[in-house]
């Protein structure tokens, strides 16, 4: 029965991506309904918070473009890069890995995927290169940020053996660290150019969108003037996306309640619906910008899309692999059971189903542990829980999709041969093998 259940999610995720816009959304609304009429499972909740943050980040992105000052950004970064700049392709995914490493959730992401791919593209570089790899980073460094769900359940299995956080830290920080960097160095052979691309050539065929993608890079960088409203809109965007690092880095800074005789901290999901809410508002009380400006915008537009994607398809992906999660445990121990060095494996795979780092490490890392597995080995092969990019359905994977305008960041044919799985199996196996050569260092 799960095998059936199986094929109809990756079929609604295969046809949806076919549609293209908001198809994946309500190709996975269609999924949820057989699921649940024809093969009886519960609906989980949807992924209500994931949809939020992108909603306030988008908010925040789509006025600061409509003030002028995403051209403000771009105009920089091209100066920037304009000497080297495929050094996009090194930069965007250390970018990530660091948002990702201070504020403990890849889904900071989303602020700078708009900029990645506006940069990649005006600049003539294809943007899939740095987009997968940007994403790929944003998720890997999960396993080095020190407040992320995956890291304390991490901490608290392993510390009992004597291995403490910083022990931890000094194996996935430089085993990610090389893992990322030869992805973003083979990822610079991935596609044609833009200006060799036949897909983007098709597109630029039609009138309408070549209008739309000349229309708005018509200054080039040298007659660009930015405005007070473009830098102001970029420093405040800035500010916000540097607030919500510190508040994931320093979880002192955000307030406590007491909630049913229990202290409850802040959650880092509403401080960054609140910041980029708080930078949006900001942002439309000082540059006054045109607000039908704002939601016709390419950064609107692509996240509100994203939004739908993840609304259908997320939910349909975890109401599957919830209501067969007794079995998928039964099966992963059986694994580990009958060949031990397959751990790594099952903690890929069963990361792939469950969507979830911090959710792998606590279901599996103790059942490791009770198996015999070395401890130390567990640190090593801590990164594979990162499976988020093996099926396409991962919140950032699904936006940066939609914020690449010229397509070549996509879903393939057969589904599996997506934009992100070369970056994502080339970081992964890099950072397994380096991973085990640390912990046999530090160990």
């Amino acid at each position: 029965m799960f095998l059936i259940e199986f094929l109809v999610v990756l079929a609604c995720i295969l046809i949806g991506a076919r549609i293209g816009g908001i198809g994946l959304g309500i190709m996975g609304g269609f999924g949820l309904a057989i699921l649940t009429f024809v093969f009886g499972l519960q609906p989980t909740s949807p992924p209500i918070d994931v949809m939020l943050m992108i909603m306030a980040v988008v908010a925040a992105a789509a006025c600061m473009q409509a003030a002028g000052g995403l051209d403000y950004l771009v105009h920089l970064a091209e100066k920037l890069l304009r000497k080297q700049p495929r050094y996009i392709n090194f930069m965007a995914p250390l970018v990530t890995y660091v948002f990702t490493m201070l504020a403990g959730t890849g889904h900071v992401a989303y602020s700078v995927l708009p900029i990645i791919a506006e940069v990649s593209r005006r600049t003539g570089i294809r943007p899939e290169r740095p987009m997968s790899v940007a994403v790929i980073a944003s998720q890997f460094a999960i396993v080095v940020s020190p407040i992320s769900a995956a890291t304390v359940a991490m901490v608290g299995v392993v510390e009992p053996a004597g291995i403490t956080l910083g022990d931890i830290l000094m194996v996935t920080i430089p085993c990610t660290f090389i893992g990322l960097a030869v992805a973003a160095f083979a990822v610079g052979y991935m596609g044609a150019d833009l200006s060799n691309d036949a897909e983007y050539q098709r597109r630029m065929q039609d009138p309408e969108y070549r209008t739309l993608i000349e229309g708005t890079a018509e200054a080039n960088a040298s007659e660009y003037v930015p405005t007070k409203d473009a830098k102001f809109s970029v420093g405040m965007f800035l500010l916000g996306s540097l607030l919500v690092v510190i508040l994931g880095a320093i979880p002192s800074l955000r307030p406590v309640f007491e909630i049913g005789g229990n202290e409850v901290r802040l959650g880092m999901a509403h401080a960054i619906e609140i910041v980029m809410l708080t930078v949006a508002s900001i942002t439309v009380l000082v540059c006054k910008p045109n607000q039908d400006k704002v939601s016709r915008g390419s950064v609107f537009h692509a996240g509100m899309r994203a939004i739908i994607a993840i609304f259908g398809i997320a939910w349909l992906g975890d109401t599957l692999f919830n209501g067969h999660m007794g079995m998928l445990k039964e099966a992963v121990q059986g694994l580990v059971e009958t060949a031990p060095w397959a751990f790594a494996f099952a903690l890929f795979g069963f990361s792939v189903m469950v969507n979830s780092q911090g959710a792998t490490t606590a279901v599996l890392m103790p059942l490791g542990l009770a198996l015999g597995i070395e401890p130390a080995y567990l640190v090593a092969m801590f990164v594979a829980v990162n499976g988020y990019f093996f099926i396409p359905n991962y919140g950032p994977i699904i936006a940066a999709i939609d914020f690449d305008v010229t397509g070549t960041t996509k879903i393939g044919k057969y589904i599996f041969n997506h934009s992100f799985m070369m970056p994502g199996m080339v970081a992964m196996i890099v950072s397994l093998v380096f991973g085990f050569v640390f912990a046999g260092m530090f160990l």
